[in-house]
């Protein structure tokens, strides 16, 4: 293997979805319909604006029916609620998404709890939550479920693997430990409070950087040939009034010393809309009793 190799994110997310829109297309010849994704969009918080609008583009590109519902910032709890259980009767919705975060007006665990399970194709309700950590079927956040593609496609088999995880939400860090015990890794979750975590990133063979920090993780701390996933999207000053993205892991000083690495941007951004449409795919399958597409 190569030292520094770039895992193109961006390729590989744009091969799922080729094979998603394949999966689509039988789908419709087998059920007589296709499959959708409703997405609520509360409030104007221009990075969910224009999240959602991707999300809706690749909805429709990959032969999927979207649904989208723009409430204004100031709609109550009870009001959101009420649409949630809308779109859980709907039967031509396989998939529901609200965009987070929700306005401080609104419980969002309260919201989540709320969507059919069946349709939670983010895989942040409390029963795909212990589903995944029973090592039973379930919807898997997207972005944990993305960074294990590229991660198995890079290395084949995990098994055996020392696997550091830095970072501990709901939304990415538990659920990547799990997967990655799944596969029959050891595993580490580290967070900002762990002692000494440049020493615990060293022995990993595989790193996920999840923590929110730009550029957190330096070179030195890695292991030599290491894979590196780098989940992190922070937008730091570039100069000149202008600001560009950077990861949680300092790459350029990585870069020299990982086996590979993820880059950022293109890296596991594009694998989040992607397992998001084949998650509302496996869901509209389950629903219709038919089997998941191979390759998803």
């Amino acid at each position: 293997m190569s030292q520094g190799a770039i895992i193109d994110g961006a390729a590989f997310a744009a091969g799922l979805r080729g094979r998603v829109a394949e999966g689509v297309t039988a789908f419709r010849d087998r059920a007589g319909r296709a499959p959708g994704l409703a997405v609520v969009l509360v409030g104007e918080d221009p990075a969910s604006q224009v999240y959602v609008r991707s999300k809706g583009k690749a909805t429709v590109e990959a032969g999927m029916l979207s649904f989208e519902h723009k409430l204004p910032a100031d709609t109550s709890q009870d009001d959101l609620l009420a649409l949630v259980r809308q779109l859980n009767a709907d039967a031509t919705v396989d998939g529901i998404l609200v965009q987070l975060p929700l306005p401080k007006q609104i419980d969002e665990q309260a919201v989540i709890e709320a969507i059919d399970p069946a349709k939670d194709v983010d895989g942040f309700h409390p029963v795909n939550a212990g589903r995944l950590a029973s090592g039973l079927d379930s919807f898997v956040p997207c972005t944990p479920l993305g960074c294990l593609m590229l991660l198995k496609d890079r290395l084949g088999d995990l098994s055996g693997l020392d696997a550091v995880v830095i970072g501990r939400s709901n939304i990415v860090g538990k659920p990547m430990a799990q997967l990655l015990l799944r596969e029959s890794c050891t595993v580490t979750i580290a967070h900002s409070r762990t002692r000494d975590l440049a020493d615990v990133v060293r022995r990993a063979d595989i790193v996920v950087a999840a923590v929110g920090r730009p550029r957190m993780v330096k070179g030195d701390w890695l292991k030599p040939g290491a894979t590196v996933i780098d989940v992190g999207i922070n937008r730091v000053d570039a100069g000149e009034g202008k600001t560009r993205l950077v990861g949680d892991v300092d790459f350029e000083s990585a870069l020299p010393l990982a086996g590979a690495i993820t880059p950022v941007p293109k890296g596991v951004g594009p694998m989040t809309i992607a397992v998001l449409l084949r998650n509302t795919l496996v869901g509209a399958c389950r629903r219709d009793g038919l089997d998941v597409p191979a390759g998803l």
